[in-house]
């Protein structure tokens, strides 16, 4: 998996937080099954972030969490 791959399927993990109009990535809405995938691509986004492939802003823009 690449940073690409990563970003798209962190997107279909997205949910709203409720009251207070915020998004993050919730791994609860994701079939059991694929939670290991989704958990890789947690992990290379923030190993690309680190290691300074990419920028937290960036990602966060990428994966619509930016408001």
């Amino acid at each position: 998996m690449n940073l690409d791959q990563a970003i798209e399927l962190l997107k279909t993990a997205v949910k709203h937080t409720g009251n207070i109009d915020q998004k993050h990535i919730d791994l609860t809405i994701v079939p059991a099954a694929d939670r290991s995938i989704y958990e890789k691509a947690l992990a290379l986004s923030a190993l690309s972030i680190k290691e300074g492939k990419i920028t937290r802003d960036e990602f966060l823009r990428l994966v619509h969490l930016d408001n």
